[in-house]
């Protein structure tokens, strides 16, 4: 607008002050003005609102199939786009750094660490040192990958060898960083750590019995595969008794990984889904434990085609006996002992057998017969929680265990705890070798661990009689109460 000053008014303007006034209010103020401020930013709000939801519609429909139909307003996204080219290229130069810099940033460690190993089973394991398990109350300790605790990362294993722990290494990485040259396993791995081996029946089976809980804690979660680790090393099977119980729990064979695709030491594996288990039994409740326990004998007897018809009452009385180490030194005279007094209990049957000529199946079904188990300690007594709840155990001893086997020698009370049998006192034998060494030695135990075993014919009669009554006295409270076995277990 252009502002004259009063020198420049023409003459016909020029008036009194008040009429001055009256047009300069008439000028700036007319009645009506259709462009208004106001009204100016309420329609270009429209306006935009308009074309932010017409270019919304518009990237949501989706683009012809054919190259002649494009629409205009298809080609002006094209152009558009180019435009931003340089930018895109630059943001996926970044992406592809960051990525590569994931990549490298994968750490491995030893799967076993050396520091450690003075104490590794005490407390923290020597095995993945360092990560913490997932542990609820009452329930199995164990590492899952990917989950909340592992950051959404899964496990990679590098290293294939079988006589250094060391020597073999793991590390977490995100599914889509993985290290480079690694290789992506499908499914679900199963990896276990055992302290000591998989081929003696009760160390196998304590490495392997938390996966059952897991399985029973996970809708009944299956393993595409297994790896097996004993101080770090790997692996390749386990006893066949054991390989066959876990087969008849998991629904089919087990797929122990061998590492034998032709791989180097140095070839690196992830996995899409792990569970780890290393410390064994640890940390369940003797609830967890019995249910463990209830489905590998359920799902064993099942495998096996067991029926097993206890209606008449019979108390299975069964010597499982050895040979060589720590077998009987009369075992005749210790067959008579427990004959005789069975034939003084009504229904009262005996058995003796030998594990080392039974198939697994032959086991499973002596077990279900047997109501009281008698056997020199050994591997075989693990078969005892393949007997029904509340049977009965008694166990032998040569010589020179009592001061010298440790904490080993408690190793069949604690199962039958855990697996809801009763057992029922040990016997120590006090005769046999002499050790060359002082009797508080520690190398005396190597004499006494395959020694022989006697026997007193006063005490295993008492002891017999005892706990033949007991269950006797059992088992008629338990079919007044008309208690009935399930024929049904869980995962079936």
């Amino acid at each position: 607008m252009t502002i004259l000053t009063k020198q420049e008014m023409p003459h016909y303007q020029k008036h009194s002050p008040r009429a001055t006034a009256a047009a300069a209010a008439t000028t700036t103020r007319p009645p009506y003005s259709f462009f208004s401020p106001k009204l100016s930013v309420y329609l270009c709000s429209i306006c935009v609102t308009l074309f932010i939801l017409f270019h919304i519609k518009i990237l949501q429909t989706p683009l012809p199939s054919s190259p002649n139909s494009f629409s205009f307003l298809h080609n002006w996204q094209e152009k558009m786009t180019i435009n931003d080219t340089s930018i895109s290229c630059t943001d996926d130069l970044k992406l592809n750094s960051l990525a590569d810099k994931l990549r490298e940033s994968v750490t491995f460690l030893p799967l076993k660490d050396l520091r450690f190993a003075n104490a590794a089973l005490v407390g923290h394991t020597w095995f993945m040192s360092s990560l913490y398990d997932t542990h609820e109350e009452g329930e199995v300790q164990y590492q899952q990958f990917p989950s909340k605790s592992s950051d959404g990362r899964i496990l990679c294993i590098k290293g294939r060898d079988n006589h250094d722990g060391s020597w073999n290494y793991y590390a977490l990485a995100y599914p889509e960083f993985l290290p480079k040259n690694a290789s992506l396993v499908p499914g679900r791995t199963f990896v276990s750590y055992n302290h000591y081996d998989y081929g003696n029946i009760w160390h196998g089976l304590s490495a392997l019995v938390p996966f059952v809980a897991w399985h029973l804690k996970s809708a009944c979660a299956v393993p595409t595969r297994w790896i097996l680790y004993h101080w770090g090393e790997v692996r390749t099977g386990m006893s066949p008794w054991l390989n066959t119980l876990m087969e008849a729990t998991f629904n089919g064979p087990l797929n122990i990984e061998k590492f034998d695709d032709g791989g180097d030491d140095q070839s690196t594996v992830c996995y899409e889904e792990a569970v780890v288990m290393r410390h064994n039994e640890g940390g369940m409740s003797r609830e967890k434990r019995m249910e463990v326990y209830d489905l590998i004998r359920c799902k064993a007897r099942m495998m096996c085609g067991v029926d097993l018809d206890r209606t008449d009452n019979e108390i299975g009385l069964t010597l499982f006996l050895r040979t060589g180490p720590r077998s009987f030194r009369n075992e005749t005279a210790v067959v008579e002992i427990f004959e005789r007094e069975c034939k003084k209990v009504e229904n009262c049957r005996l058995r003796v057998a030998y594990s080392s000529n039974l198939t697994v199946c032959d086991q499973v079904k002596l077990m279900g017969l047997t109501d009281i188990l008698v056997s020199p300690h050994g591997a075989q007594l693990t078969n005892m929680f393949l007997m029904d709840r509340n049977s009965s155990v008694l166990e032998f001893f040569p010589k020179g265990w009592l001061k010298l086997a440790g904490v080993g020698q408690l190793v069949y009370h604690w199962i039958a705890s855990w697996s809801g049998m009763k057992h029922q006192g040990a016997w120590r034998d006090t005769e046999g070798d002499q050790c060359p060494y002082p009797e508080n030695d520690r190398r005396c135990m190597s004499v006494y661990k395959n020694g022989r075993i006697g026997h007193n014919a006063t005490y295993f009669a008492e002891w017999a009689s005892k706990v033949l009554n007991e269950v006797k006295m059992r088992k008629s409270e338990e079919a007044a109460k008309g208690n009935i076995v399930p024929t049904k277990c869980a995962c079936s």
